[in-house]
């Protein structure tokens, strides 16, 4: 490299150059003629980089940031990295992906929630292996995962069948057990033998009635809750609650050819339920209805107590 320096103009190999440099002490700005040596590869981009080498780079940023979150957001570093994207992205005028990015600090996400997946596939008639398939292709069209899988419908159903609220009934019901955790029980326990005037084989399966209604009660929390609010007996929880009940029995068809093959054969499905039609509360001296089911007749409000196969 040829010195830069006025009436030096001396060539010197490129690995001494800066100590060449630091004998011209007399020269003002000095700096400004040193050989800068980037040396190595080009820098390459932080998202190229495996996650040890973006530590290693960002490491005090992050010392910096984290400083920052304990003095300010109560040691939130998460809440301070997300807020600079977020702040980073609407720079850039990219508000979609700034709102999806919100949702999910917000803990709403993207996607449906389970209990929501299991309304749609059971409002539209679709049977497990359907829904899975509409799962599936909704990921691989979208790229994001709008529905959730059937493990997690299957999860959110049980909150929903009978046995799984526990309860205590005041006073205790005589000749009912206390136990609360009664899943499915055999259909025909408990039922006089007079069944064999019927010359049938039956398969049935049951949950035991007050189990299956704390449940039904349980799951219509929010609306029981939301008709309180609306006759202005927020902090009335104390009751006593009159709930109204109507009881049916549903033959559910020839079921026969849903099996595919074979002969037709005259199987009978029967569905014993029971529909919650009204709850009322006493306050004062009047009743005050909180709730009624204003489709009484649709089976999507049947309750079940027992499915039979005759």
């Amino acid at each position: 490299i040829r010195c830069p320096v006025k009436e030096c103009d001396e060539e010197i190999l490129h690995g001494k150059y800066g100590q060449h440099l630091s004998s011209h002490n007399e020269m003002k700005d000095r700096e400004l003629y040193s050989y800068i040596n980037k040396g190595g590869r080009p820098r390459q981009h932080l998202l190229s980089l495996t996650r040890r080498a973006q530590k290693h780079r960002l490491r005090e940023l992050k010392r910096q940031v984290k400083a920052f979150a304990e003095k300010e957001e109560g040691g939130d570093i998460k809440a301070v990295c997300m807020t600079l994207f977020l702040l980073a992205l609407r720079a850039k005028n990219e508000h979609k992906q700034a709102d999806e990015l919100e949702a999910i600090m917000q803990g709403r996400g993207s996607g449906l929630h389970p209990a929501v997946c299991l309304a749609i596939r059971i409002n539209t008639f679709l049977s497990c292996s359907q829904y899975h398939k509409m799962y599936r292709t909704v990921k691989a069209v979208t790229g994001r995962q709008i529905f959730q899988p059937l493990h997690a419908l299957r999860t959110a159903e049980k909150a929903l069948l009978p046995g799984y609220h526990p309860f205590e009934w005041k006073p205790p019901l005589k000749n009912v057990s206390t136990n609360t955790e009664v899943g499915i029980i055999d259909g025909l326990s408990g039922l006089p033998l007079s069944i064999d005037d019927y010359p049938v084989d039956t398969i049935a399966k049951r949950f035991r009635y007050d189990v299956a209604l704390v449940c039904a009660l349980k799951d219509m929390e929010e609306e029981i809750l939301e008709g309180m609010k609306a006759k202005n007996l927020d902090d009335y929880l104390n009751g006593p609650f009159t709930v109204v009940v109507k009881e049916s029995c549903d033959g559910m068809g020839d079921v026969s050819e849903k099996h595919g093959s074979g002969p037709a054969v005259p199987e009978k499905a029967v569905r014993f339920s029971f529909t919650v039609m009204n709850i009322s509360i006493a306050h004062g001296n009047e009743s005050k209805r909180i709730f009624e089911e204003v489709k009484p007749n649709s089976e999507l409000c049947c309750k079940p107590l027992c499915l039979m196969l005759a």
